[in-house]
């Protein structure tokens, strides 16, 4: 007995501790407050239900909520008919809206040909009024259900199964919506590709294991590294794109110059330490011209492919029309910490030792400390974080008595 009731009091705390299901949302259109009511009344048990007025409200409501399942219009409205509203879900820019369960509610003045014509112009089904609550219910349940195997399905489609980021067809499908809001709202879009210098190499030379450990790395660190609004994806063996919405040319620039030092920090893996190196391009996009997401990729990628390898800095390209240079391929990332401001990377070598240069000083030949100096800096960074505040002032009156002298 004691062990039932220990059983029952268990049970009953976990679900209390459990959070219920959030409810599949759905939109009802009609420009009758009645008929809102009553669809509401008979949904919301099991349904998550939003009204809109006219076809216009709901627009709107669906430009803001991805989370919509299915939706339940009225033909005869003012403002956007639902007529209009089809078509313009069925026409947008926005696959999984396109892709969103319409169901027309058709009124006793409706015709046979009215019913046809929004078949045509791809509404899901259709219920005459009066409706019934079985009537709603049913249809709400078959096509709610529907709609959330084939986001699960689309999901596995467009998700990159190593990584996390989208699938290159996944990435194209958020580029394309992030190119029809930039147009409609006269926004600015940059475009970047990065991709992993030698990938092909590395992966034979170090095995699959290290290489799929060096994908990963980077896709966090570019998960990390953008914003909300920003979109990541791996869309080819060591090759990754970033779609960055209202991304500042400057902003971007730094942000590609840290993935790229970051992605140049030493790694240890099973087959050892080694290094990777990132080159860049990125575009900016003239989403007035009409490119499309593949379109806009293969610019970008083409850019890439053409630019010397030999570019210390990304480049910005000029979006088309304008004529502007081809934007240079960036130089793949020094293998140490990312350099002071005032040091470029392209003026770093790949590696140095310091005592054979204090060496060649000690003999009258300051030349190689001078070429040197950046990678020099870089290398004492370190140390020099390593300095308690009275060190720090002590170095500082030793740089200025031999500034001095």
């Amino acid at each position: 007995m004691a062990s039932t009731d220990s059983d029952a009091a268990a049970k009953a705390q976990a679900s209390a501790n459990s959070v219920p299901a959030p409810k599949p949302r759905i939109i009802v259109i009609d420009d009758s407050k009645v008929v809102r009511n009553a669809a509401q009344k008979m949904l919301s048990r099991e349904f998550d239900v939003a009204t809109a007025e006219d076809g216009e409200e709901a627009w709107q409501l669906l430009e803001i909520d991805p989370l919509v399942r299915v939706l339940f219009t009225d033909l005869t409205m003012p403002n956007l008919n639902g007529y209009e509203l089809l078509r313009r879900i069925r026409a947008s820019a926005n696959a999984e809206l396109q892709r969103l369960p319409v169901i027309v509610v058709t009124g006793a003045e409706d015709t046979e040909a009215a019913r046809v014509r929004v078949l045509e112009l791809g509404a899901t089904d259709f219920i005459t009024k009066p409706f019934t609550t079985i009537d709603l219910l049913a249809r709400a349940r078959a096509h709610a259900n529907y709609q959330q195997v084939t986001q699960q399905l689309l999901a596995q489609t467009t998700l990159d199964a190593l990584t996390g980021l989208a699938n290159k067809a996944g990435f194209l499908d958020r580029l394309q919506q992030d190119i029809a809001y930039a147009r409609r709202h006269h926004r600015v879009l940059t475009l970047v590709r990065l991709e992993i210098d030698e990938f092909r190499t590395l992966f034979l030379k170090h095995g699959k294991e290290a290489g799929e450990r060096v994908l990963t790395r980077l896709a966090h660190l570019l998960r990390d590294g953008i914003r909300k609004e920003d979109s990541a994806g791996r869309i080819s063996l060591g090759g990754f794109a970033l779609s960055l919405p209202a991304g500042e040319q400057a902003g971007v620039e730094r942000m590609v110059e840290r993935f790229r030092a970051e992605a140049a920090l030493p790694a240890t893996h099973a087959a050892g330490d080694f290094r990777i190196s990132l080159s860049a391009a990125i575009l900016r996009l003239d989403v007035d011209a009409g490119p499309s997401a593949q379109q806009a990729l293969d610019q970008c990628q083409a850019r890439l492919d053409a630019a010397p390898v030999s570019a210390p800095v990304p480049v910005i390209a000029a979006a088309p029309p304008a004529p502007a240079p081809a934007p240079a391929r960036v130089a793949p990332a020094p293998a140490v910490a990312p350099a002071p401001a005032a040091v470029t990377v392209a003026s770093v070598p790949r590696t140095l030792r310091v005592d054979p240069i204090l060496d060649q000083l000690d003999r009258g030949h300051p030349q190689p400390a001078i070429a040197g100096m950046p990678l020099i800096l870089n290398r004492l960074l370190p140390l020099l974080r390593l300095l308690t505040p009275a060190q720090r002032n002590q170095l500082i009156r030793l740089l200025q008595q031999a500034q001095d002298s």
